[in-house]
């Protein structure tokens, strides 16, 4: 059983996305929030595995509200659903340790699996939102003559599946390599890396061009 928390300000979406969670088997909608703080103020006290988070809200911001549940949760994983497709939100947002961006007209199929992918390591995008993050990071991005960080090649692969938004086991299969691989692999990349998530990881891979 997955259990998610919704950050919606908007009533009928808010109220469509607990009807669907709740709707659909091995899903469960823990609690629904209008505002961050809210969330914020019972946090502690919740365990979801992942949060529903809407950027545009009543007081903090959603952006902002990724970050502080980041900095004592840092495993926490938190999808970011919002209309905004602008590339200052998406990047800030990743930035800030969002698990995942997607549009809300994204399918409630789509949504599902989303949640799925997150809840088995992965960082599921909105495909257009996937191609502007990896162009916005390589123009932004003045690669180093040598990686500092003496990543292997089999690291520079399983990184490539992180950017791509596979799962771990997605990564496993297309390198021919298990899961328990793949997560020996990414825990060596977040200390080479010092990166404390799977999203810090990828960007700052490509920012210093190292793939």
């Amino acid at each position: 059983m997955i259990n998610i928390v919704i950050v919606e300000d908007n009533n009928t979406i808010r109220d469509g996305l607990e009807v669907l969670i709740n709707g659909t088997e091995n899903y469960h909608c823990l609690a629904t929030f209008k505002d961050a703080e809210s969330l914020l103020d019972v946090i502690d006290s919740m365990n979801p595995h992942v949060i529903l988070m809407d950027i545009k809200l009543p007081g903090m911001s959603g952006i902002d509200c990724v970050g502080e549940i980041k900095s004592k949760y840092p495993k926490m994983n938190i999808l970011i659903l919002t209309v905004y497709e602008d590339n200052h939100y998406i990047f800030e947002a990743l930035c800030k340790g969002a698990c995942g961006y997607l549009l809300k007209n994204t399918p409630p199929t789509r949504l599902l699996e989303s949640i799925q992918d997150v809840y088995n390591g992965g960082s599921p995008m909105s495909s257009h939102i996937a191609r502007k993050v990896v162009k916005l990071l390589r123009d932004t991005n003045v690669p180093e003559k040598e990686d500092p960080y003496a990543l292997t090649l089999r690291e520079k692969d399983v990184l490539n599946g992180l950017v791509e938004g596979n799962c771990y086991k997605g990564i496993g299969d297309s390198l021919n390599i298990s899961v328990d691989t793949v997560r020996h692999h990414i825990r060596n990349i977040y200390k080479k890396l010092q990166a404390h998530s799977k999203t810090e990881a990828v960007v700052k891979a490509i920012k210093k061009g190292i793939i």
